[in-house]
């Protein structure tokens, strides 16, 4: 009979650690099985691996400024050296992943007590109670469980017939492959991914960095103005954005690349570039998991459709970016753990993603929580919203990194319930955090302003843009027009003064 376990988890990613670890603290015997490197997207190619790059980029970037009183002599850089310190801090996460499995692995724990074994292989569904793993080291096992959780993760998205050979023609998975840093950079694509990396190779200045971008604006979901704020910064950090225009085809050339564009405003233009990065966004990860022996069919778009518990079909879960919501490390950390307790009836709230909050990598850094205007136009939400720039803001000034802001969106009405938020610049990752409780706690105006924040913090601004909704700011709009906005809207008269 093959090994038979209270929990299967496929996946050994941000999503599937997290649900593993808490069946573990139900007591559940759980095997863990992983194909490729454990961490998955979340640590090897993707959040740990890619900000590991931008803070190095970051810090870089400031190292070679001379407007602050001092100067760094010979400042130089080496990709190789950077790369180094990138995958160790990979491996440094790994290790501690696998540190924590092999400290609940069977011989070290009690009957009766959690514990995870974990495979390395590949997993496939034979039917809904088992699964064959085709085991790393060679051969194959078989494993059952009463219930599995599906936690594959994603891939890069391909673009149409365009191959990827992670040399010269690359996507996020494949970018430390480089040996050096390219002269010519063409990135395809001007979602978060595209705008962080754009970011972080202009902010070595080693590179000349081209974004091509379909959309007439980059990062199109936002609001235009933060599409704006974007894509000054990108174009002041020397980066050439390419606006309305489509990948025709790549030619390769001895020794380079020519990516040619089709413009939608007509004719063609034909860039040289050592490297291509293709970011079109990221595809759930099901490939030779043998669904339909499980009775399972993804979507028309290849994801996996779930209901409020994470539950695919019968005994079969899913979370993270095999599911349709937003491909984002908390969220399958999240997904996961309620999952779990769903399966074995522990208590849980019903999950939340009103007040998914999101940061985005660029330079500077920019945070975002709750709905925006576009939303709200949408969905016909009457509201008021106010901007207050970090340009009068004391601890920016201190930092002499005063380019960022925080904008906040209230309902129109006398309860003034926060919506949303936008934050860019210094620490807006860490920011934006009370904003989400106060989301999530459905706070107003008047319950906001309650508290008081220290100074001199970044934080502040969001105390300042309160109160400039609340119309009893200390930093007054007709003084400063040009770093101080208040409006409203609504579906009857539009944007109106607030």
């Amino acid at each position: 009979m093959p090994p038979h376990y209270d929990l299967c988890v496929i996946g050994c990613g941000p999503g599937g650690f997290a649900g593993t670890m808490r069946a573990v603290d139900l007591g559940k015997r759980v095997c863990v099985i992983e194909a490729d490197q454990i961490g998955g997207a979340g640590v090897r190619w993707g959040a740990l691996a890619s900000k590991t790059l931008w803070e190095l980029a970051k810090d870089y970037d400031i190292a070679r400024k001379v407007d602050r009183g001092f100067r760094a002599a010979e400042l130089s850089v080496d990709y190789t050296a950077v790369r180094a310190s990138v995958i160790a801090a990979v491996e440094e996460k790994q290790q501690q992943l696998l540190g924590q499995l092999e400290t609940f692995s069977p011989r070290n724990r009690e009957p009766g007590q959690g514990q995870v074994t974990f495979l390395r292989g590949r997993a496939r569904f034979l039917n809904p109670d088992h699964v064959a793993v085709h085991l790393a080291r060679g051969g194959q096992t078989v494993v059952g469980a009463d219930f599995f959780l599906i936690a594959t993760g994603s891939r890069p998205r391909p673009l149409g017939d365009i191959e990827t050979d992670q040399r010269q023609v690359l996507d996020s998975d494949g970018v430390l492959n480089l040996t050096d840093f390219p002269r010519r950079l063409a990135i395809i694509g001007a979602g978060i991914i595209g705008c962080e990396f754009a970011s972080i190779f202009s902010n070595f200045g080693q590179t000349r960095v081209s974004l091509i971008d379909h959309a007439e604006q980059i990062i199109p979901y936002e609001d235009e103005d933060i599409s704006a704020f974007v894509n000054a910064n990108l174009t002041a950090n020397g980066v050439r954005i390419h606006h309305s225009a489509v990948l025709r085809e790549i030619r390769r050339t001895p020794g380079d690349l020519e990516v040619v564009l089709d413009l939608k405003s007509g004719g063609s233009r034909v860039l040289s570039a050592n490297a291509v990065l293709v970011a079109v966004g990221r595809a759930p990860q099901l490939d030779g998991l043998g669904l339909a022996e499980a009775g399972i069919t993804p979507d028309e778009r290849g994801f996996l459709q779930v209901d409020a518990d994470g539950r695919v079909a019968g005994r079969i879960f899913a979370c993270g970016d095999v599911t349709a919501h937003p491909a984002l490390v908390n969220l399958a950390e999240m997904e996961s753990r309620h999952a779990v307790a769903a399966m074995f009836g522990a208590p849980r709230r019903p999950l939340f993603y009103r007040n998914m909050s999101t940061v985005m990598f660029f330079k500077p850094s920019l945070a975002a929580v709750g709905l925006n205007e576009k939303t709200c136009r949408k969905k016909g939400i009457a509201y008021r919203v106010a901007s207050f720039s970090n340009a009068l803001l004391t601890r920016a000034i201190a930092m002499r990194a005063t380019n960022g802001f925080v904008k906040i969106l209230v309902t129109d009405d006398p309860a003034q319930k926060i919506l949303g938020m936008r934050a860019a610049g210094p620490q807006a990752s860490s920011t934006i955090m009370s904003v989400a409780m106060l989301i999530d706690q459905d706070k107003g105006l008047t319950d906001s302003l309650k508290t008081l924040h220290p100074h001199p913090t970044m934080s502040e601004a969001i105390q300042e843009c309160l109160r400039l909704l609340s119309g009893d700011s200390i930093y007054k709009p007709e003084a400063f027009p040009e770093l101080l906005r208040i409006r409203a809207w609504d579906p009857e008269r539009g944007d109106h003064p607030a």
